[in-house]
């Protein structure tokens, strides 16, 4: 099929490769301009843009898909359907509805469970345990397209956000090439999401990942996992990141002292940096420093003092 291809990120790669292994003609690939990042603040190709131009795939790069004339520049390239993967910018109706079957987004949910942005980071924080991703037909609401297809897909009973990430978009853009041979014969089903289940997704923030040693020992190992590597917290007056946590079984909680024995309060660190939390307690068993790489917790125990209790930064 004749298709051009909106994304951005790293999670849109697989599908842009795999619809043209397909064979499918991709008259054009849109993404995000490229911006200033690193240390020289140089420009910097979004990782679609750079798999589109090894592909040998024209690339479009608008800061708005809004003005009528790029609206005009899209209807020429008349295609049959538009594929739309993490692209970072909402596609007005003059876009959408263009194409002869309209423009798919491949989504990273279950839908309508997490309509939105953070669909990944969310799903673990709750303690799902089923995933998988969703082909919706794009309309005017946020991710409340019909259902075109959709499967799960087992990543095992406590993934992290990059493990989650990395089989969804694999198993994604299969499922969008499947999408796109049941549409050309005819196939393809077309179910309207309900709004039973329904949840929201935001965009998470910096804070969402600081790591609050009040809260439930499990409800930071979650934490860990979503935001891997990202989870944080501060001491010595630094930020550092928790790469991998486990729970500890059988480890004092935080409470009052018993007789002749000391409070283990919230962030009380123990010798093999488990952390005791609000309930339970963690371990951590990798850690990054800023401007440093990850190393396990043995090794950086062994280069840095942490203070006896984590509470209050």
């Amino acid at each position: 099929m004749r298709l051009v291809f909106f994304g951005t990120p790293e999670f849109a790669v697989p599908s842009l490769r795999a619809l043209h292994a397909a064979g499918h003609d991709i008259a054009a690939v849109y993404t995000r301009p490229p911006r200033p990042a690193g240390r020289g603040h140089r420009e910097q190709q979004s990782p679609v843009h750079a798999a589109a131009q090894s592909l040998g795939l024209p690339v479009r790069t608008p800061k708005t898909l809004r003005d009528e004339s790029e609206q005009r520049a899209f209807a020429e390239l008349r295609p049959e359907v538009g594929i739309v993967v993490a692209y970072g910018l909402l596609l007005p109706e003059a876009i959408y509805a263009a194409p002869q079957h309209g423009c798919l987004n491949l989504h990273a949910s279950l839908l309508p469970r997490w309509r939105g942005a953070a669909p990944i980071p969310h799903a673990i924080l709750a303690g799902d345990t089923r995933h998988g991703f969703t082909v919706m037909q794009i309309e005017a609401g946020l991710d409340t397209g019909a259902i075109r297809l959709q499967q799960t897909v087992d990543v095992g009973p406590r993934p992290t956000a990059a493990q989650l990430h990395d089989a969804l978009a694999e198993h994604g853009a299969r499922g969008l090439v499947a999408a796109l041979e049941a549409i050309a014969a005819g196939r393809l089903p077309s179910h309207p999401q309900s709004e039973q289940g329904a949840t929201v997704a935001p965009k998470t923030l910096p804070e969402d990942a600081r790591l609050d040693w009040s809260r439930p020992a499990a409800e930071l190992e979650a934490r860990v996992r979503a935001f891997t590597p990202a989870a944080w917290f501060e001491t010595n007056g630094e930020r550092l990141r928790v790469v991998a946590a486990e729970l500890v079984a059988g480890a004092p909680s935080a409470g009052p002292p018993s007789a002749g024995t000391p409070s283990a309060g919230p962030g009380t660190v123990l010798p093999d940096f488990t952390i005791v939390c609000g309930d339970g307690a963690l371990r951590v068993t990798r850690v990054q420093r800023p401007g440093k790489q990850p190393v396990d917790a043995d090794a950086f125990l062994r280069g840095y003092n942490l203070p006896a209790n984590l509470s209050g930064g």
